[in-house]
């Protein structure tokens, strides 16, 4: 573990991505349907989205973050805003679309944790695109962390390339997420964006999809080949697999968590290791705080609810990991 904490807060990390609203209810029914209507543990509203979900918790963590996303001029947008405000998280570049809907997913989260989605495809989720992501974005920054690769559709290989080129020119380090594509890509489809990113955030079938291997060596090389520097697969409940072209290693999942709601949990395992990275551990190290972050998000219901503070992560760290 870092010796001592990064205290210049001049630094920022700047997330780009999606925030949104999630309303979930727990356990959901699939009989709901047939019956008419289903009881619920529990419906409550949640901030989400992928970005919005990692800045909160790289706040939580005591990080200076940035947040670039859409959001529209709407009550929805106004709960956003404040979560920020709350958190320290600054907004001064994101965009405002007048008009827009912003973005308002209904989780359908089974007994077993697992979660579906009712999404918008009209609400700012979807409008990220190049126009949002010019001018002067770097100022100060250490870290850009991209949340999440297919996520946009206005915003292709040369969209990302640019952003990621342009970062890298500026001294900063680059780390993205992924979601599942949309459209059949494949790596050598972005191969472009993927030449600029020094950490990448897969999960496992996300990973399968776009390299069409099944192998976790082979998946790597994929992205390796492709110019990425480190590639960070998550297992889930497996823990990660790392791989650069100097070593490899898998960091083992903390065990016996229970698991009530996994929204969220891979944009908390990705915040945790930025989080790591942003005090230059050792990348065993920061993975043990990546799949530390995802234990704790899964426990409770919502995207970021179960992380409170570094104090917290460092706990379960420190009883699990062995360096």
């Amino acid at each position: 573990m870092a010796e001592q904490r990064s205290t210049d807060m001049k630094e920022k990390i700047l997330v780009v991505g999606a925030a949104i609203l999630d309303v979930l209810a727990e356990p959901a029914d699939e009989h709901v349907f047939e019956t008419g209507s289903s009881p619920a543990d529990a419906i409550t509203m949640r901030t989400g989205g992928d970005a919005l979900n990692e800045a909160t918790v790289l706040a939580k963590l005591g990080r200076n973050v940035r947040l670039l996303t859409v959001l529209g001029s709407d009550p929805a947008s106004e709960i956003i805003r404040g979560h920020c405000r709350k958190y320290g998280i600054g907004l001064e570049l994101a965009r405002t679309e007048p008009g827009v809907d912003t973005g308002i997913n209904v989780v359908l989260v089974k007994e077993n944790g697992e979660r579906s989605f009712l999404t918008n495809p009209h609400g700012t989720l979807r409008v990220l695109s190049g126009e949002h992501l010019e001018g002067e974005l770097f100022r100060d920054v250490k870290i850009l962390c991209f949340a999440s690769i297919f996520v946009f559709p206005r915003l292709g290989n040369a969209e990302m390339e640019r952003l990621f080129q342009r970062a890298k020119k500026q001294g900063v380090l680059v780390c993205a997420d992924m979601t599942k594509r949309k459209n059949g890509e494949t790596a050598e489809d972005i191969r472009g964006a993927l030449a600029y990113v020094d950490y990448l955030f897969p999960n496992y079938e996300e990973a399968v999809l776009v390299t069409g291997k099944r192998e976790l060596h082979e998946i790597a090389d994929t992205f390796l080949d492709c110019g990425v520097g480190n590639v960070v697969i998550k297992c889930g409940d497996k823990g990660c697999f790392v791989k650069n072209r100097e070593m490899f290693f898998t960091s083992p999942a903390v065990p016996g968590v229970p698991c009530v709601d996994t929204t969220g949990a891979g944009d908390s395992f990705a915040a945790g290791f930025v989080y790591a990275l942003s005090e230059k551990m050792d990348l065993q190290t920061a993975a043990a705080y990546a799949n530390a972050c995802g234990a704790l998000a899964v426990q409770k219901l919502g995207a970021a609810e179960g992380i409170d503070n570094i104090v917290q992560v460092e706990n379960v760290v420190k009883k699990y990991h062995s360096p």
